[in-house]
């Protein structure tokens, strides 16, 4: 069994955005919640406060705040999962001591287990349904294998002001059945290397083929320096000084962002083409010797 993870957009309509910013904000308070809880315990009588210890008080927090009752008991439970993660990654010296996050950058949340969201799709496009909010969401997306989901995590990403679909999903894997390496029948082996000032450079045997990496980056740099100067000599937003942004900042932000975007989503587009050339011109049956992947036709 094979797990794996695909990501689909998401097309709220205006009533179901506002729903899934009012969930989201509940998940981020909830987060914040559980930071001071533990910061609190340990600054008063220097005690750790755990996973289960958070969790056996959602119920009990429920009852104080109404409105956390609406959403889904396991999502919230993931939510204070995520504290604990986070502090545990502190304890083991792999990152910094977990900070409050602000809500307007606040990620998204997850849904652990099957129970509290359905999705309808054959692995193209379809929909989303999230029982505690009672929405419907239209998706689009392409996974190239599709078996049983698993998990789902919704995620907004503010630069982009869209609403995303991670959903895990496991899948029945089919091992091909052959015996040794001169069992098998190929017309021509191809080896591939990743580079860097070529993005790839695949071999067959007596030719090297270079594919030229297209640094989407530098072509688009000149312009994002000049929006990025004019950004600079706006009215900056500044939290300590309680300075909010001037017009003119959110504006040429929101310009900045847009070609930061075009960048990125070029370089995914360029990856994605590249890749799948690759891989429908080769078989799926893959050896790995000294470091080298090679692929059979």
């Amino acid at each position: 069994m094979a797990t794996r993870r695909y990501t689909f957009r998401l097309y709220p309509n205006k009533a179901q955005e506002k729903s899934l910013f009012a969930a989201r904000r509940i998940h981020a308070y909830l987060y914040n919640a559980c930071i001071a809880d533990r910061r609190y315990q340990w600054r008063s009588d220097r005690t750790q406060v755990s996973y289960f210890e958070q969790q056996n008080c959602l119920p009990e927090f429920k009852k104080e705040w109404p409105e956390f009752a609406v959403y889904h008991s396991q999502s919230l439970q993931s939510t204070v999962k995520r504290v604990d993660l986070a502090y545990g990654a502190f304890f083991q010296g792999l990152r910094k001591l977990p900070k409050f996050k602000s809500i307007r950058n606040y990620s998204g949340w997850t849904y652990p287990a099957k129970s509290g969201w359905k999705v309808n799709t054959n692995g193209k496009h379809g929909t989303l349904k999230l029982n505690d909010l009672g929405i419907t969401l239209r998706m689009r997306g392409q996974a190239k294998k599709w078996g049983t989901p698993t998990t789902l995590t919704v995620v907004y990403k503010p630069s982009k002001n869209q609403w995303f679909a991670s959903i895990t999903v496991n899948i029945p894997e089919k091992k091909p059945q052959f015996g040794s390496l001169s069992d098998l029948e190929y017309q021509e082996i191809v080896a591939y290397d990743l580079g860097t000032i070529s993005a790839l450079t695949l071999y067959n045997g007596s030719d090297f083929t270079e594919i030229v990496n297209p640094r989407f980056t530098h072509t688009s740099e000149q312009r994002i320096k000049e929006k990025s100067l004019a950004l600079r000599r706006k009215r900056a937003p500044n939290r300590k000084q309680k300075i909010k942004a001037s017009h003119r900042w959110k504006k040429n932000r929101k310009q900045v962002s847009l070609l930061q975007r075009k960048v990125a989503n070029q370089r995914k587009d360029w990856q994605h083409k590249v890749t799948s050339d690759i891989a429908s011109r080769h078989d799926e049956r893959e050896v790995k010797n000294s470091g080298v992947l090679i692929q059979y036709y």
